[in-house]
């Protein structure tokens, strides 16, 4: 190109045919490049999808026969440094460590939980048992009956199953299809939960009630917190409970996975934080007009661990495994530990746990507390809390063992290289005296051959009194006597002295020429910049057309309304509990918000004309509804199913008592409330509310895809949708009375159209129902 302007800059007469040839060259240059490239693209996508779909055939035969969730047939299960140090620590019962190992070996059963705050978990139990689990039980494949769910028998109402089925049987049987599909759309919609088995305990054993604060110190991925958040919303007819839960993650990335799995809950009662939980800050609450501090009545601490009771489903640990790992962590643990004994109220219960079985990550921390709390706290005796559980009581003498096999029983005998690596809280308390004080044998530990399950440990301490080394003295709960909250006091002077001790080192830093303390910083927040919490006022002018629409009753809480923006329009309104708004008022500068609140109305873009701007949302229609006194629509079961499984059905497609009320209601949206009837044990016993738009000559229900299923499955109708997502052939439709089908159309339309679980509703003059159209630019609750 350059000797090309070089002789056109020369021969300014032939210029012209110069730049003509130079472009002609140019572009067949051009595209004899891009078809050359092409080629030797597409032969190397070829080849590499040949050797792709050959990975996969391959891949998928070696996992048939491993458990869900298995996929690593490859990599040998063995680790000699593991078996030599867990025989010769004696952890396992005399004749059993063979019977250890061989279920370490095997791959974990699946295991599900039914949601047990809603008002809906009986009827899911109910459709699990009569219509899945009793056809199983008579399944046989390839000539082999295939073992039914079993119900686990130490969790309480039979609300928690496992199952050892395996890809390759569910794919050859249509039954079992549509159970796993069943289980699949019901856990994405939050009736169900997909939690392993001893992952269950710690919130059983913190004795969760409604009115309890609760802390949850390393809370994702999040099953545990989901029990939390179901414990307390116990009783479905209170929607704000007096309780709260803050489950805290020190990464910011499995945070969002927390806010996925508490958000399916739909509870105003979470909020989600980013903090290293081994320095989580000290919040305060205003109480009574004055600035408090707050203690927590329960607090869950489930700290990161070397994980060896997790080798059934993480099989890559068997190549990691060190006796090292549990060194490193050990001091974490401790001090994760004792930030959380510090912020439990007296009289209020943690729960440590880990699913690490080894002494280092267990024993040593919950001994080297107790000695750091000088009789503060205590080991809770929980061996009858969980009939039919089977577990290991804990040891009060253990060893240690580095990575090259060197084993210490003593401090004593660490030799000075060790020392930093090797710490003195790691070893039983040399003191037989207050070693037996401690009862260490109150700790519980799971092993797998048991029953079946993953490995675990985990250990209720109560706290009898303040730490030592606190100046300050918490509040008390209804501990375990049911006595009534009081307060010991101290906290005042701890606040006083705080604030003075901030005041002495600004002075002193400003003084000229004497080198003082630097003012305290500020917190550093890491990660995504969340978007802020603003609370609305009392006089708010969104409020005035939504009080009057909707007729809210005079005790809604309109200051426990929250949008994320300062300016501009109000895409989206949430609901907190008035717990939660005192904690985010009052410690905006301490801690990290990610997500807390739960979504009751969005705008619509042209909802004005109908009365209000602001449409009901499915999330938040549970806390909501007991404060809206208009615009229900009582509605039956047959009603339910016409509006579930058809798009726009006319309003003369409903029956008369439900035709009757929508004819006296003007466009706009609506609640479809379903009430039970006792007398009629064939219909669902439990309340059903959905939201819902009214418009010119037809209606519609607003409930998310998976939503749906949900509500036609409990109504007996089959929803089930084969792996290719073809249709019913037209005799499955007539002997489903056409419904399946219509629920397929309706779903499929919806699927394409679904953001954030809400439809985009499209042009209502079309759907002759005026529906509202979807505001653009709206923002979800986390950013």
């Amino acid at each position: 190109f350059d000797k090309y302007a070089l002789l056109l800059e020369r021969s300014a007469e032939s210029r012209l045919a110069r730049v003509s040839r130079l472009i002609s060259l140019r572009s067949t240059t051009t595209l004899f490049c891009r078809f050359y490239f092409g080629i030797v693209r597409c032969s190397k996508m070829g080849k590499r999808s040949r050797q792709r779909q050959k990975n996969q055939s391959t891949g998928r035969d070696s996992r048939d026969n491993a458990g869900w969730g298995n996929g690593y047939a490859d990599i040998v299960k063995e680790n000699k440094l593991f078996e030599s140090y867990y025989k010769e620590l004696g952890l396992v019962p005399e004749g059993e460590f063979e019977q250890f190992m061989d279920a370490m070996r095997e791959p974990l059963p699946a295991t599900i939980r039914i949601t047990g705050y809603k008002s809906h978990a009986k009827e899911i139990l109910h459709c699990l048992k009569e219509k899945y689990f009793k056809d199983i039980q008579e399944l046989e494949i390839d000539g082999q009956k295939i073992e039914a769910p079993q119900a686990l028998s130490w969790y309480p109402d039979e609300q928690a199953w496992h199952t050892n089925m395996s890809r390759k049987i569910i794919r050859k049987s249509p039954l079992l299809e549509k159970f796993h599909q069943f289980l699949v759309s019901e856990t994405e919609s939050g009736n169900i939960s997909r939690q392993e088995a001893v992952s269950m305990l710690p919130p059983l054993l913190l004795k969760i009630e409604p009115h309890h604060k609760i802390l949850d110190m390393c809370a994702a991925p999040g099953s545990k917190t989901a029990q939390l958040i179901e414990m307390l919303h116990a009783d479905m007819d209170v929607p704000f409970p007096e309780g709260f839960v803050i489950a805290n993650d020190v990464d910011n990335k499995r945070c969002y996975l927390l806010v996925h799995q508490a958000k399916r809950l739909n509870s105003p009662c979470i909020m989600v934080v980013n903090h290293d939980a081994s320095c989580i800050p000290t919040l305060h609450i205003n109480s009574g007009g004055k600035r408090d501090v707050l203690f927590y009545d329960r607090i869950l601490c489930d700290v990161p661990c070397s994980g060896d009771g997790t080798l059934r489903k993480n099989i890559d640990v068997w190549k990691k495994w060190t006796t090292s790992n549990s060194l490193h962590l050990h001091g974490l643990q401790l001090r994760i530990a004792v930030r959380g004994v510090e912020q439990l109220a007296v009289g209020g219960r943690m729960v440590y746990s880990t699913c690490s079985l080894n002494p280092i990550e267990d024993e040593a921390v919950i001994a080297a507390l107790l000695e750091k709390s000088e009789g503060a706290l205590e080991l809770a005796d929980s061996s009858a809390d969980l009939p039919g559980l089977k577990w290991m009581p804990g040891v009060s003498s253990w060893k240690l063992m580095t990575k090259e096999g060197m084993w210490y029983s003593d401090w004593s005998e660490v030799p000075s290289s060790r020392q930093t690596q090797i710490r003195p809280t790691m070893f039983p308390p040399t003191d037989s005296e207050k070693l037996a004080s401690m009862h260490l044998e109150r700790c519980m530990r799971i092993l797998p051959h048991h029953q079946n399950t993953g490995g675990f440990f985990v250990a209720v301490l109560v706290k009898k009194a303040p730490m030592p080394w606190n100046k300050r003295f918490p509040k008390s709960v209804e501990g375990e006597g049911g006595g009534p909250e009081r307060k010991l006091g101290g906290e005042a002077e701890e606040e006083e002295a705080f604030k003075g001790a901030s005041l002495a080192q600004e002075t002193a830093a400003k003084q000229d020429g004497v080198c003082g303390p630097p003012p305290l910083k500020k917190m550093k927040l890491f990660g995504y910049k969340e978007d802020p919490f603003v609370f609305l006022t009392e006089d708010d002018p969104v409020f005035t057309t939504i009080q009057s629409f909707y007729d809210l009753s005079p005790d809604f809480p309109k200051l426990n309304v929250l949008t994320r923006t300062h300016e501009g329009k109000k895409r989206h309104l949430y609901m907190v509990s008035k717990e939660l708004r005192n904690m985010l008022l009052n410690n905006s500068e301490r801690m990290k918000v990610i997500n807390t609140g739960v979504k009751v109305w969005s705008r619509n873009s042209d909802g004005e004309e109908f009365g209000c701007a602001f449409r009901l949302a499915q999330e938040g229609i549970y806390t909501l509804q007991p404060y809206i006194r208009s615009r229900i629509i009582t509605v039956s079961v047959e009603d339910i199913k016409v509006l579930l499984t058809q798009e726009n059905p006319f309003l003369s497609k409903l029956q008369d008592h439900a035709h009757a009320q929508a004819k006296k209601l003007g466009m706009g949206s609506i609640v479809l409330k379903y009430i039970p009837n006792p007398s009629n044990p064939a219909e669902p016993q439990c309340s059903i509310q959905l939201c819902g738009w009214r418009g010119k000559t037809s209606i519609r229900a607003f409930v998310p895809r998976n939503e749906r299923f949900h509500y036609l499955r409990m109504l007996g109708v089959e929803v089930f949708k084969d792996k290719q997502g073809q249709k019913p052939s037209d005799g499955e439709k007539e002997g489903k009375e056409g419904e399946e089908a219509e629920v397929q159309k309706v779903t499929e339309e919806e699927s394409v159209a679904e953001n954030e679980g809400e439809l985009d509703l499209g042009n209502g003059e079309e759907n002759r129902s005026s529906e509202p159209k979807a505001d653009s630019g709206s923002q979800g609750t986390s950013g």
